[in-house]
């Protein structure tokens, strides 16, 4: 009988169900209720497993829309992905307001965490003091639901390798997609360079967003193909995978996506030599202080340099050099200085988080601007995730980013030096070197404020800490790096 019932609920609950979705298409052309089921299932695993959610995201990351301007501040949401980030955070600050299962003490307490809170400490009072309190309001609100879930719920998650490797993948399976649908869209247009800024549009803003994602996964690929103890089949996908990744790195033409996979190739040798701290810290004090004792003639050699960006990849790669007439280049040059001007107006507390393109305006000087500049803060930022948080966080704020960058660098080789386990080598080392890619774009680019990039540089970090604290014996942890 109780069986009898249940099928009786069922069949009566479907039936409104499709009754009232017939009548609301019918009558009020609204379609929306057809999503409930979703909603209700998505609602279930908030409760009973956020985890799963988590790897939800991170397949929808690559193909969520941004949907700009919604107040004209110049500011958005990317659906599905950034409400689903959002309810993690609320569920994650409900459950430890009342949970009295407290979260993990060694998360908590790990270097990294404490740069963490230490940045979102200042971001804080940066935004009390900001030039636009509200933007700043709701530029931290959004590091939030990019750090909670994507660092402090993920490194739980992470715990188990498993789900570590599902976040890999997810994010890796439906970017695949992305890359198809830009390839496809790409060779309607002869594979033209100036079209290639654009064609992956809307799923990512243009090709330095594309190509700074496909930087990040690239180590990841090549660490699948000999991953340890993986079958036949798996290696022979991932060397698909790689190839379309390749391909994909190419029609990007994303300097600073090849560049950066290039910083990465060089940190995996001085990892796999295992040159040591003192002497890498050596031979960058060097070559800072030659370029800072040389820079007139370096920028004259520089300003000689006349290739542009064109489809022949040779001339590509040379176009990264020239400051004379590339407007890319250029533009960037002119970003930078505007951010150098900004800091020094306000070296300590800076402008507020989130609104550099709302201020730079009147920093720039008409010398430097270029045929693609703007005055009305709606085409980007300070292309440095250096050089933005020294504008509008001031000095603390860049050093604190420097600070995390070293503490994850530090993680990194810590795990892949002392570990026995060849699995969680492979993981730190596939991780960190996503990682440098993405610290060596930072240089150029600053994506912090998208999920494209915030979802894995969070998820990567995450999983250094995880692999840190969860997959490391006491006597691996004991062990000191020479």
């Amino acid at each position: 009988m109780v069986k009898k019932t249940k099928i009786v609920w069922v069949y009566a609950l479907t039936v409104i169900f499709l009754a009232v979705n017939f009548y609301l298409v019918i009558n009020k052309d609204f379609y929306w209720f057809f999503l409930l089921p979703v909603a209700l299932i998505v609602l279930y695993y908030y409760l009973v497993s956020l985890d799963k959610i988590l790897l939800l995201i991170t397949f929808f990351t690559p193909l969520a829309v941004n949907i700009r301007n919604l107040d004209n501040m110049g500011l958005g949401v990317s659906l599905p992905t950034e409400p689903l980030m959002f309810g993690v955070l609320i569920i994650f600050i409900a459950n430890l307001l009342v949970s009295h299962k407290k979260y993990d003490a060694r998360i908590a307490s790990h270097p990294v965490s404490y740069v963490i809170y230490l940045s979102l400490f200042w971001m804080l009072i940066t935004t009390f003091t900001s030039q636009m309190p509200v933007v700043s309001l709701k530029y931290l609100l959004s590091r939030l639901w990019f750090v909670v879930p994507f660092y402090f719920v993920a490194a739980l998650m992470f715990k188990d390798k498993k789900n570590i490797k599902w976040f890999y993948w997810l994010y890796i399976t439906a970017f695949i997609g992305v890359i198809f649908y830009t390839i496809s869209v790409h060779a309607r247009y002869n594979f033209d360079e100036e079209t290639g800024h654009w064609v992956m549009s809307p799923f990512y803003n243009d090709h330095t967003a594309y190509g700074a994602a496909l930087a990040m996964y690239f180590p990841v690929i090549v660490g699948f193909i000999f991953y340890p103890g993986a079958k036949k089949w798996t290696r022979v996908v991932s060397s698909i995978v790689l190839f379309i990744f390749i391909t994909a790195v190419i029609l990007s033409y994303s300097r600073a996506a090849w560049l950066s996979i290039g910083a990465a190739i060089i940190v995996f040798i001085l990892i796999l030599l295992k040159i040591k701290f003192r002497w890498i810290f050596l031979t960058v004090a060097i070559l800072v202080t030659m370029f800072f004792t040389f820079q007139n003639q370096i920028f004259d050699k520089l300003e000689k340099n006349k290739t542009e960006s064109s489809r022949n990849f040779v001339e590509h790669v040379e176009s990264m050099a020239n400051i004379s007439s590339d407007a890319s280049n250029l533009e960037r040059i002119n970003r930078w200085q505007s951010a150098l001007r900004l800091f020094h107006d306000r070296p300590v507390f800076g402008w507020g988080p989130g609104t550099y393109q709302f201020v730079y305006a009147p920093y720039q000087r008409s010398k430097e601007k270029t045929i693609i500049s703007t005055n009305l803060g709606d085409k980007g930022n300070a292309h440095s995730e250096y050089l933005g948080p020294l504008a509008e966080e001031g000095l603390p704020g860049t050093l604190i980013v420097l600070l995390l960058v070293g503490f994850v660098i530090y993680t990194g080789i810590k795990i892949y030096i002392k570990s026995k386990n060849t699995e969680v080598k492979f993981l730190s080392m596939m991780s960190l070197l996503g990682l440098v890619t993405y610290f060596t774009h930072g240089f150029l680019n600053n994506f912090l404020d998208t999920d494209k990039l915030s979802v894995p540089f969070w998820g990567f970090i995450a999983i250094l800490v995880a692999l840190d604290v969860y997959h490391l014996t006491d006597k691996e942890k004991s062990h000191k790096i020479e």
